[in-house]
């Protein structure tokens, strides 16, 4: 299996790949307001590459339950600073977290090689449009709703085959928008239109993901699931989270989304080679 963005490509079977959060908001859940200096999410980015992240994953827009939309000058105001001057200093992708395509394009005149997508669930096919002229690669997110609304009463009948259902129609519309499945990377948006067991039944139920030969993403870093299971703060839900990219690991997930790459870091290469000497 290979998953190309533009001149990048990744082979598998590997190693799991990291992919660094760089949130360039005043109000992500996590980490709003520590990186809106541009020089200050650079520098966040580079100690990220130097602690293991293949991918830097750059937001300029909060998708946080109930946030408030940003206006694509904003987003780009926040956003391609960062890019500018962190482009020609990485050897590794840049992803651009947005759901807005003209910023994608932006971004990825300016240095990106990913778009990361939480409104795959979209009916408008401008940001495929953009996606497949650039050859970019593409995270397709499932999420129920919109950030506004997802929270409110989410259902599923089955939620792993609505999700899987879900992958396979995006996967034909994205290659009839021309987006080959080489460029296509699928996250099942753990929290985005999902209430605890929701999630819980799709972590348990990764390994049903793989069957469409592409890498699979997985975001769990410091979520609200988290804090509501065992009642932490955000600061505190690592350890919850290295678990699940564990878990992860075992299922077949071949990438994961973080905010702690050192710590996942080490976590899921004691379990690869924990895996990699199974009888």
């Amino acid at each position: 299996m290979i998953f190309r963005a533009r001149h990048f490509q990744f082979v598998f079977p590997r190693p799991i790949i990291l992919m660094g959060v760089v949130n360039v908001t005043p109000d992500s859940f996590s980490d709003g307001g520590c990186f809106l200096e541009p020089t200050k999410a650079v520098d966040h980015a580079l100690r990220m590459v130097e602690d293991g992240a293949e991918i830097v994953d750059v937001g300029g827009e909060s998708t946080r339950p109930n946030a408030t939309p940003v206006p694509e000058s904003e987003e780009l105001r926040r956003v391609l600073p960062v890019l500018e001057q962190l482009s020609p200093r990485l050897r590794v992708p840049i992803s651009i977290d947005t759901r807005k395509p003209r910023v994608a394009r932006a971004a990825l005149q300016a240095g990106a090689a990913l778009v990361n997508d939480i409104r795959a669930n979209r009916e408008d096919a401008e940001m495929w449009e953009v996606v497949a002229e650039a050859q970019a690669g593409y995270v397709a997110m499932h999420m129920q709703g919109e950030p506004a609304t997802m929270q409110i009463k989410p259902a599923y009948g089955d939620v792993v085959a609505e999700v899987e259902g879900f992958f396979a129609e995006r996967l034909t519309r994205l290659a009839a928008a021309g987006v080959p499945s080489e460029q296509i990377i699928l996250d099942v948006g753990i929290g985005f239109g999902k209430n605890l067991e929701h999630n819980l039944k799709l972590l348990a139920g990764l390994n049903r993901f793989t069957r469409f030969r592409r890498p699979v993403l997985l975001g769990v870093s410091r979520k609200s699931f988290i804090g509501q299971l065992f009642g932490t703060e955000v600061g505190a839900r690592l350890p919850a989270a290295l678990a699940c990219a564990c878990w992860a690991v075992e299922t077949g997930v071949q990438l994961i989304r973080t905010h702690d790459v050192a710590a996942t870091g080490q976590a899921v290469r004691m379990m690869e080679n924990i895996l990699n000497h199974r009888p």
